[in-house]
């Protein structure tokens, strides 16, 4: 290899940036039951609501969420997909889970 050669060799470039695969979101495919259950664990005590088994994409979930926290008064989160609404809002969960299409299911006490 001649020095022409190694001088035409590109070495290093900022003109695209970094350059990361596309992650493709997956999404767990709902089995038509929204599944609520109340949680404590590592809260210090305070209670949430769990929402899973929506099989919705991430957009979706907080859309649905907002929609929740608005019908409750409470704050909330989505977490990988679940959604957690703070407090103990059973009825009202149910209520707007039902009118969103989701067939509703109690676990837990």
């Amino acid at each position: 290899m001649s020095w022409q050669d190694q001088l035409s060799t590109l070495v290093y470039s900022t003109d695209k940036g970094r350059i990361e695969p596309e992650k493709e979101e997956t999404v767990t495919p709902s089995d038509g039951f929204a599944k609520v259950r109340r949680e404590t664990k590592g809260r210090k005590g305070k209670g949430v609501m769990v929402i899973s088994g929506l099989g919705l994409p991430q957009a979706e979930l907080k859309t649905l969420a907002s929609k929740l926290k608005k019908t409750c008064g409470c704050g909330g989160s989505v977490v990988d997909e679940t959604i957690e609404i703070q407090g103990d809002k059973k009825d009202a969960i149910k209520t707007l889970l039902e009118k969103e299409g989701f067939k509703v299911k109690f676990i837990g006490g």
